[in-house]
């Protein structure tokens, strides 16, 4: 099986009357998810979606987000999932940097889709919904497109056109990142790259047809994303949340659906947390749980460990451009609490100096990955697919720089340090702002922080906290600085402490220092 849909099939065969998708108030099992694919299938056939086509799904969370998912791949076009927070200009950069053909999305984000597609010049636009819909649905609303209500597939008969036969190293979604500066960088995943990934992370997590995932995590999150392949590919059940805005209500799913996986990323458990003291729904179905997406305080860890004890908790690290590259057993969370853990299985990972040459375990470095995990490239941007693919001497093969320091020891367990470009060069030492972070968030009181470098005439950079501390904490700025003056090198210290309400957040819900420059 080549195809990411062949393999959605093949699990729909196995269990066709288990229960794939509970989403919204929704239930569908694997047998009318697959039929529903098709048929919606059939009508983006009739719309002129053709293969390689690039299609944007601009939706939240729902039962159309993952059936238009599924039928665009048997199509053979390419799926780009843009998260529904996205605002109009940068909605309209990704549509037309693309050449999107056509967008999916709902009527409740017209504000950002009209001005994005009249800006790209997307001429086909397909709306689900129309409850506070500002203005028809039809030819015209968007000047050169067509708009066209979302079809009802669900009473339709199921097409028997076959699916379109595609490759392994097809492009099967471009996944699109920020990172640290700059516009949308399209990642390009083939279908072998994420059934790669899918595989391995099902493996070790051991993820299997009685398992119920339960996920608030954006489909357009590669985290979120990888929810959805492993229930369609294990046979397991998703339970698909829009978001996680009521996490009371969250809960109460999670209770009553008896959950035994909850992905999150670190602000989710600190929100579960802040309502500890709550009575909290039987969670008792609940496993394991995975984090990811950015470093866990050490005080939350402790915190989620001792709340939900019978739940084994995996500490993982990856990026877009690979989906996975390293995980922490939980068996290890005792003695290496801060390690983001040794490398998934089928890949090869090193660490690198600054001149690329290999270093032994036990050194810092930068961390380089190998696998047919890997990305393909970057969407229309050869300069920095050159700057972050090449082709290993020792091996011949291609292999990932991923711009992260790492210092590890010497049987090759990874701790994170920061990404190259956070680096704090102050007093002509090179400064590691997480460091900073994780022995301030140790004060009782702190709830999260933020360090970056800010301009200094004398040190170059110095560094400052952005602290956000608990209500009637009375926390001062000295509090802060004398903490970290006992805890680190003293030119690891703040110079400046600013108390803030809460810290910048990417869409995904990721604290970012991009904001705070």
């Amino acid at each position: 099986m080549n195809g990411l849909h062949e393999r959605f099939d093949a699990t729909a065969s196995r269990h066709p009357g288990r229960t794939a998708l509970v989403s919204n108030g929704r239930r569908l099992d694997f047998a009318t998810l697959s039929a529903h694919s098709r048929r919606l299938a059939a009508r983006l056939r009739e719309a002129g979606v053709a293969p390689g086509q690039r299609v944007a799904l601009y939706l939240d969370n729902g039962v159309e987000m993952v059936t238009a998912l599924w039928a665009l791949l048997r199509l053979g076009a390419v799926c780009m999932p843009v998260n529904p927070q996205t605002r109009a200009d940068k909605l309209g950069f990704v549509l037309a940097r693309t050449g999107a053909a056509m967008l999916l999305t709902q009527a409740s984000l017209s504000a950002a889709w009209r001005p994005a597609c009249e800006a790209s010049g997307v001429r086909h636009v397909w709306v689900h919904g129309d409850r506070g819909y500002p203005g028809p649905v039809g030819e015209h609303a968007v000047e050169h497109a067509v708009e066209t209500a979302w079809p009802d597939v669900g009473s339709e008969p199921t097409s028997s056109l076959p699916d379109h036969p595609v490759g392994p190293d097809d492009l099967a979604f471009i996944s699109h990142t920020s990172g640290t500066t700059g516009q949308p960088k399209g990642v390009m995943l083939s279908h072998r790259n994420l059934s790669v990934a899918t595989d391995c992370i099902a493996g070790y997590l051991g993820i299997g047809h009685d398992d119920v995932i339960f996920s608030a995590l954006p489909l357009s999150f590669n985290y979120g994303l990888t929810q959805l392949l492993l229930a369609l590919t294990t046979g397991a059940t998703l339970v698909l949340e829009r978001s996680f805005a009521f996490p009371a209500q969250a809960l109460a799913t999670m209770a009553r659906e008896r959950a035994t996986v909850f992905p999150a990323v670190p602000t989710m458990f600190a929100i579960l947390m802040e309502m500890r003291d709550l009575a909290y729904p039987d969670l008792s179905a609940l496993r394991l749980m995975t984090c990811a997406s950015s470093p866990m305080p050490l005080p939350l860890l402790r915190q989620v460990r001792q709340c939900l004890p019978q739940a084994r908790l995996y500490l993982m690290y990856g990026q877009t451009e690979c989906t996975r590259i390293s995980y922490l057993p939980p068996e290890e969370l005792d003695r290496r609490p801060d390690s983001v853990g040794r490398g998934i299985p089928g890949q090869a990972c090193w660490l690198v100096d600054a001149e690329g040459r290999r270093l032994p375990w036990g050194a810092t470095g930068e961390l380089v990955v190998q696998g047919a995990h890997l990305m393909q490239g970057y969407w229309d941007d050869p300069q920095r697919t050159a700057g972050k693919l090449f082709v290993d001497p020792e091996s011949g093969r291609p292999a990932m720089c991923t711009g992260d320091l790492f210092r590890s020891d010497a049987d090759g367990w990874l701790y994170f340090l920061s990404r190259q470009d956070d680096i704090i060069k102050t007093r002509g030492e090179k400064v590691s702002p997480l460091e900073v972070e994780r022995a301030i968030v140790c004060i009782p009181g702190v709830r999260e922080c933020l360090v970056d470098g800010v301009a200094d005439p004398l040190l170059g950079q110095a560094i400052k906290a952005w602290v956000v501390a608990e209500p009637g904490a009375g926390l001062k700025e000295r509090d802060i600085i004398r903490h970290c003056l006992a805890r680190l090198e003293s030119y690891m210290a703040p110079k400046h402490v600013a108390f803030v309400d809460g810290l910048p957040r990417t869409a995904n819900g990721k604290p970012t220092r991009q904001d705070l420059r």
